[in-house]
């Protein structure tokens, strides 16, 4: 098996440990200064778009892709259809669930950042900002505080008022719920990216009673077949994959 594991998550960390015994490239963005590296072969930067990718698939000779890439990556999963498509390579996308509101939430949901955007003004006067450093001129305009927290430093313009953490998860909830009633937060924005790394900041939230405006995923394209575990991957590649 040669696959390619289009990466930058956990589950595609997960994904190439599990598949040690075939030949396995991760596909990195490079967005990230410093990145977690998974197992075996790790290629960093992009392919040149849908006909780079798949003139690099017909080259490596890649058996199967498995787009494990952050719940918000769109570009590089279309390119990745687009790539497959042309060249015959099954695609699977390997996503974790969303988050579900639970009792005591106070959760709006939005489609899109810029929405997130607007939605502030009423909600509160200090905002915890956790949607990424790309997405943070949205935010600029307006009148408020924003406590901004990314991995890596974002470029501007950003809110005029603003205090920037630079950190990654995990996080505790012992540790959200101190970060915001230190900072008087009133509000939290986020996106549903999933998974246990950055829940805790949920769980603040509600035990705070802060309101939330959460950020809906881009809709899943119905053309891939997609699975949420490592588990499940495995099991898709040892039936589907073409060797």
């Amino acid at each position: 098996m040669r696959l390619l594991i289009l990466g930058g998550t956990g589950e595609a960390r997960a994904l190439a440990l599990a598949c040690a015994g075939w030949h396995v490239v991760t596909s990195l963005a490079g967005r990230v200064r410093d990145p977690r590296l998974p197992a075996g072969q790790v290629r960093i930067g992009g392919f040149g778009g849908p006909e780079g990718l798949a003139t690099w698939l017909a080259e490596q000779r890649i058996d199967a892709v498995v787009d494990a890439t952050h719940p918000f990556a769109s570009r590089i999963s279309a390119s990745a259809r687009a790539a497959t498509a042309q060249t015959g390579v099954p695609l699977l996308a390997l996503h974790r669930p969303g988050w579900t509101a639970e009792p005591g939430d106070d959760w709006r949901r939005v489609p899109t950042v810029a929405q997130a955007a607007a939605a502030l003004p009423g909600l509160g006067k200090r905002v915890m900002l956790t949607t990424g450093r790309q997405s943070l001129a949205v935010f600029a305009p307006l009148d408020l505080w924003f406590l901004i927290r990314t991995v890596d430093p974002p470029e501007p313009p950003l809110p005029a008022r603003h205090l920037l953490l630079l950190d990654r998860g995990p996080y505790t909830v012992d540790g959200e719920a101190a970060l915001m009633r230190e900072q008087a937060i009133d509000v939290l924005v986020t996106k549903d990216s999933g998974g246990e790394m950055t829940a805790a900041k949920l769980v603040a939230a509600r035990q705070l009673g802060l309101p939330v405006v959460m950020v809906d995923r881009p809709a899943p394209a119905a053309v891939v077949p997609a699975v949420s575990t490592v588990d499940e991957a495995v099991a898709w590649l040892r039936d589907n994959a073409v060797v």
